[in-house]
């Protein structure tokens, strides 16, 4: 029997040619904050959409008195995370759910996901199911109005991280098309979380490495006033 190709989002996320690593300095700074929220205390962390298992590698030296396990829909990308995490596990957040018990996780990562679903509502009422009660979130995603985006529209320039198509860049600085379908202010992404049942904890930024490296200080910067970082990092608790 010849096995089903996947087609639309889920052929494009299958691709091993779309990245599927995020900078490391996002990945630092979300282990760090996340390494400061759990304290000494053995703990299981899900990281969902882990993808090739970079950001996992970057993390685990923070994170040695826990379990990692890695969580993606891509085979592919599992292949490569495997070597770097205690365990991956093929499953998504539609159909049928993360294949994890209610309230049996104790924190998530939801590193670079957030902006490439097409039913972020539903997402979060899963990662709220699975966490404990007080379970950590950490979502991090690309900033709509990061400094160099606000510029860019009042030039009249689609803004940098939004894709009009999954064919090809238009419109904007960049060449990489990943599949991002929302983009999130530091504003909204707060007020989308406390609807779906989290208290945040804290909103911090981070640097993006795709910024030229003449502009990498003034991004670096940006970091100090979330609003305007080029990453938005958020830390929050299921209520």
């Amino acid at each position: 029997m010849t096995a089903t190709r996947p087609t639309g989002l889920r052929a494009f996320y299958e691709d091993p040619a779309v990245p599927v690593a995020s900078g490391p300095e996002r990945s630092r700074r979300q282990a760090a904050m996340l390494a400061r929220a759990l304290g000494p205390e053995p703990a299981l962390i899900v990281d969902i959409g882990c993808g090739d298992g970079s950001a996992a590698a970057i993390t685990r030296p923070l994170l040695t008195r826990h379990t990692l396990v890695g969580l993606d829909w891509s085979q592919d990308a599992l292949r490569r995370a495997a070597p770097r995490l205690d365990h991956a596990v093929r499953g998504e957040l539609t159909d049928d759910g993360l294949p994890l018990a209610d309230r049996s996780v104790d924190a998530v990562m939801f590193a670079e996901v957030l902006e490439h679903l097409v039913d972020p509502d539903a997402a979060l009422d899963e990662l709220r199911r699975v966490l404990k009660p007080r379970g950590h979130l950490m979502v991090s995603t690309p900033n709509l109005a990061a400094w160099y985006n606000r510029a860019l529209l009042l030039a009249g320039v689609q803004p940098v991280f939004s894709e009009v198509s999954l064919r090809g860049i238009h419109g904007r600085p960049g060449t990489e098309v990943v599949g991002h379908l929302r983009l999130y202010t530091a504003r909204a992404l707060r007020e989308f979380l406390v609807a779906a049942g989290f208290e945040v904890v804290r909103v911090a930024g981070a640097p993006f490495h795709g910024v030229p490296r003449p502009l990498r200080p003034l991004d670096r910067i940006a970091c100090a006033a979330p609003s305007l970082a080029s990453i938005l990092l958020v830390h929050a608790r299921r209520r």
